[in-house]
């Protein structure tokens, strides 16, 4: 009985509701967000990086967890898309059109991070102009650009097949292609950090599968928050059948990722291993607060997905917010985790220039975390965020996104 709860209903009134008033108040509020964000980019630009809290010791911050945070996001939603259609699988009654929309947003704000990151927008012709195609961070400007491309073929080819004027083994092979360039996507931009051999943190083998996994994690909570609040707006009718099978590939994707978790965590902490500082700094140092809040959030997840009478649509909703903050939990120990664990003593003068709190000296900028974000830093960020959301509600306004009979 419990998995029946907020079965679909009819869509007719609530849809009016939902394509009126509300979404274009909706998008007023998201742009006026993403004005004051450009504003704020603005200031950094006059201002310079400075004005950040990342140093040369400390050189990634905010805008690269978010990068890191927003590809995984919009792989994990292509992938859960594609999957069904690629394996001639069963899909999710027909939230393709909908779960590939969410990961293009995704893509577009991961791209403008890196655009913020850069200090100056013209760097970006610096990045072709003076390219160096042995370096991993070229491989993923290549792969995330060739990506994003694909998922706008993906979802033009999805609408032209629901109009017959695409084949189905024509999408079959559009989706295969878009499958493999998801995976891709996360695998580079894990290899940028795991071919670090000079971080601890990083280094590691485990470093692209622990990105997938994650990916899926975040991705199919994405997807599963969007629909049901789209079903509850009117937008769409979904089955709660098809809830519940995404829920349980939810919770199955937690485990596993967890599983290597624990299994970097079991071979950087051994008795005699090289990474002992690194799991203390982890689990009682630092970054303690987001090592512990990951862990308890995916845990409740899986218990939420897996306890059939749990799955009520106001659970699934919290439990999916829960394990998106947990990845991004994850990110921020994956990235202020590799400048937290100095491994060169002494490796430059301190100033201002060089460490976040030089003040007190190199002992004391590394005793609380090396990096945390200034106003201006989380501003800009809010504002990126205010574009994904004005393109995303763009979307569901002007776009076919709904199901048709040919989606399912």
């Amino acid at each position: 009985m419990s998995e029946n709860i907020g079965a679909a209903r009819p869509s007719s009134a609530p849809a009016a509701k939902f394509g009126g008033k509300g979404i274009n108040v909706a998008i007023v509020i998201a742009a006026i967000v993403t004005v004051a964000g450009l504003v704020l980019w603005g200031v950094q630009l006059s201002g310079g990086m400075v004005q950040t809290g990342m140093r040369n010791l400390d050189s990634w911050g905010l805008y690269i967890t978010m990068f890191m945070f927003l590809v995984g996001l919009s792989a994990g939603g292509l992938i859960i898309s594609s999957v069904p259609k690629a394996l001639g699988l069963p899909g999710f009654g027909g939230i393709s059109k909908v779960a590939v929309w969410t990961s293009i947003c995704c893509t577009v704000l991961a791209i403008g991070f890196v655009v913020v990151d850069l200090g100056q927008p013209l760097r970006l012709w610096e990045l072709f102009a003076y390219s160096n195609l042995s370096s991993p961070l070229m491989w993923d400007i290549a792969v995330i650009a060739t990506y994003l491309v694909l998922s706008v073929v993906y979802l033009w080819a999805t609408l032209r097949h629901e109009a017959g004027k695409v084949s189905a083994k024509a999408l079959r092979v559009v989706s295969v292609i878009a499958l493999v360039t998801a995976v891709l996507v996360h695998s580079v931009t894990a290899w940028i950090f795991a071919l670090n051999a000079g971080r601890e943190m990083w280094h590691t083998a485990l470093m692209a599968p622990w990105f997938v996994s994650s990916a899926l994690v975040c991705g199919t909570a994405l997807v599963l928050v969007v629909v049901i609040a789209l079903r509850r707006a009117g937008y769409m009718e979904l089955d709660q059948s098809n809830v519940v099978k995404m829920l349980k590939m939810l919770g199955a994707f937690v485990l596993v990722d967890l599983y290597f978790f624990g299994c970097d965590l079991l071979t950087e902490g051994f008795p005699g291993g090289s990474g002992a500082e690194v799991v203390a700094m982890l689990t009682s140092g630092p970054l303690a607060p987001f090592f512990w809040a990951e862990v308890v959030l995916c845990v409740f997840a899986a218990v939420v997905a897996f306890v059939p009478a749990l799955r009520r649509n106001e659970l699934i909703v919290v439990a999916s917010l829960a394990v998106i903050v947990a990845i991004f939990c994850k990110r921020v120990q994956l990235l202020v985790g590799g400048f937290q664990v100095v491994n060169i003593d002494l490796p430059g003068p301190v100033t201002s220039m060089t460490v976040t709190n030089w003040e007190s000296g190199m002992a004391g900028a590394y005793q609380g975390m090396v990096y945390w974000p200034t106003p201006i830093e989380f501003g800009i960020a809010l504002g990126v965020f205010g574009l994904g959301a004005l393109i995303l509600l763009l979307g569901l306004k002007f776009l076919p996104l709904k199901p048709t009979e040919n989606s399912h």
